[in-house]
């Protein structure tokens, strides 16, 4: 596999023309990005764009920046009017958003990017990367000319414009269609325009079969008005302040929920895991966020006792976690802890 994926590398590099010579834009080490681009001559769209956007000071600074620059062919390929619609003042925000998803902090040569699998863009979201038939793709795109170097980064022509997630996390959710249990948990918890607003979480979401794991009832009795504050400490566990992509989940470890507990992130017999929970599907962007889908509802330490106290519709249940491995257990009496 390692031998495999040099020689895409090396097939990748060698196709899109990773050396200055093949550039045929002159000097353009001595000069910024953008004053690079505009005498390029070929990205007079990405150039109005920027200077729409009140980027053109901030891709002109220091940097280092890497820069995914749409062609104005790449541009010409959006839906008629998108890029007027984009171009209004009024659209601004959404336009910065585009753009910055097209820009890496850093200098990325192209022999870095093939060994990429994902980038975080300054947008907050990451673009996904991989060398597939001796093309580098960036997201839905090609990159066709790369290591343009320049005073303040590198540029990467691609031949589409990038777009990232416009939804937030609760739309996010409800498009994938399998967190209908956990949009409801968290509209009787008071806890969806939390998780609409503009600071980046990261939201381990348990899927509607991961609810239903649960003794029967349990879910019908926190959805009740008189459990909302339980509902919401259970929910906030599974949240995180800020962007934490999957990597940084496994290296880290240890993760502060917005309920105050600990989240412990492990991998077990090769899958990964977080507080017993299994990782099923990571690292999905959302304008506001990323969420990593879930197998298991994780309950925190804190409202174990306070959920053994919402009687399920048939049986009573207690939920217990385990101090040492993070597990949850459900059980009429007290079970021993097990790692």
């Amino acid at each position: 596999m390692l031998n495999r994926r040099f020689f895409l590398s090396v097939a990748a590099m060698a196709a899109i023309g990773v050396t200055q010579g093949s550039v045929s834009t002159a000097n353009a080490a001595e000069k910024d990005i953008v004053t690079t681009a505009v005498e390029a001559g070929s990205f007079n769209t990405l150039a109005a764009a920027l200077k729409a956007g009140g980027l053109i000071e901030t891709l002109q600074g220091k940097g280092p920046f890497t820069v995914f620059a749409p062609t104005d062919e790449a541009f010409a390929k959006l839906p008629a009017g998108t890029v007027e619609t984009l171009l209004k003042p009024e659209n601004r925000g959404q336009l910065v958003s585009v753009l910055t998803y097209h820009v890496v902090a850093g200098k990325v040569a192209a022999a870095q990017v093939v060994k990429l699998d994902a980038a975080a863009t300054v947008n907050g979201q990451r673009v996904n990367i991989k060398v597939e038939e001796g093309s580098v793709r960036v997201d839905q795109s090609t990159v066709v000319k790369a290591d343009i170097h320049c005073s303040n980064g590198i540029i990467h022509v691609i031949d589409q414009v990038l777009l990232p997630s416009s939804d937030n996390i609760p739309a996010t959710a409800a498009k994938a269609g399998t967190f209908k249990t956990l949009l409801a948990a968290a509209k009787a918890a008071g806890l969806v325009e939390v998780l609409s607003g503009d600071k980046p979480l990261t939201v381990f979401a348990p899927t509607d079969e991961a609810f239903a794991k649960l003794p029967a009832g349990t879910v019908e009795s926190l959805l009740k008005p008189e459990n909302k504050e339980k509902l919401a400490a259970i929910l906030k566990f599974h949240v995180v302040p800020g962007r934490v992509f999957s990597g940084d989940v496994l290296s880290k470890k240890k993760l502060k929920s917005v309920q105050g507990g600990m989240l412990t992130a492990a991998i077990k017999n090769g899958a990964a895991t977080i507080n017993g929970a299994g990782l099923v599907l990571t690292d999905i962007d959302a304008s506001n966020g990323v969420i990593h889908v879930i197998d298991s509802v994780m309950l925190p330490p804190a409202a174990t006792a306070k959920t053994s106290h919402v009687a399920p519709a048939k049986a009573q249940y207690l939920a217990h976690v385990c101090p040492t491995s993070g597990r949850v257990t459900y059980s009429l009496v007290q079970p021993a802890c097990r790692d």
